[in-house]
């Protein structure tokens, strides 16, 4: 007979993985940011997002949050350090008022991440109550940390290009998406389904995008920050 529990770790386990990827997906963006000294017209939105996101859910994995989620936890904090290096990265080379924006946003975000363990573990003294907190919170900011690529999606109907939105954040995002939605679903879990469900839907218009628009980016580019074609791809929740 089918164990459910060792079935979900499995599943949990294979989007440990994919998520690593996710994360590391922009590391040629990042390479080629530090090899130009300049960070062009790539926004730090998706990864102060990210960030974020990520923050949250290692709170909502841990065992005085959400018993039993320790593969949640071990991810979003192996993303929240990665993160924390490529936000480096950008501030590093932005310029003066990018720079500003972002000290801003990561001070809110520490803020009220700061919050939200301070609140919930004095205020709230059941796991139930503690899971509902945090992870409608989590639901929240997933969702946005999905939604986050819809402004690249945006520049690229706009420009005919996927110059800005590399193929292997689409593809492992979709990836992503697939694998915690089922990971979810197996012992039901909403509020891992609902921004995973999204992160689906939003990777597979981001793969729609790209083969549509790819032939109309400029070759000359079209590597940029390791933009190829999906035999050798480049530019990140995990749940």
């Amino acid at each position: 007979m089918v164990n459910l529990d060792e079935v979900r770790n499995v599943v949990g386990i294979i989007g440990n993985f994919i998520s690593f990827g996710l994360f590391l997906a922009p590391l040629p963006t990042f390479l080629t940011i530090i090899k130009k000294r300049d960070v062009e017209e790539f926004v730090p939105d998706p990864y102060l997002a990210t960030f974020l996101n990520c923050a949250l859910w290692v709170f909502y994995g841990l065992p005085v949050v959400h018993p039993d989620s320790i593969l949640v936890a071990t991810i979003n904090g192996t993303g929240l350090a990665i993160e924390a290096a490529y936000l480096s990265v950008f501030f590093a080379f932005a310029p003066k008022p990018k720079r500003a924006k972002m000290l801003g946003v990561l001070a809110v975000e520490v803020a009220f991440v700061a919050a939200v363990v301070a609140g919930v573990v004095l205020g709230a003294h059941t796991h139930e109550k503690r899971s509902l907190v945090v992870g409608c919170l989590c639901v929240l900011f997933g969702t946005l940390m999905y939604a986050s690529p819809l402004t690249v999606m945006k520049k690229v109907i706009a420009t005919q290009s996927v110059e800005y939105m590399p193929f292997t954040l689409s593809f492992v995002s979709f990836l992503n998406g697939i694998c915690w939605t089922t990971y979810a679903l197996i012992r039901f879990d909403i509020f891992i389904t609902i921004p995973n469900g999204m992160g689906t839907l939003l990777g597979l218009m981001q793969l729609i995008l790209y083969f549509y628009y790819y032939g109309s980016t400029p070759k000359s580019s079209g590597t940029t920050a390791g933009m190829e074609l999906p035999v050798k791809a480049g530019d990140g929740d995990s749940n």
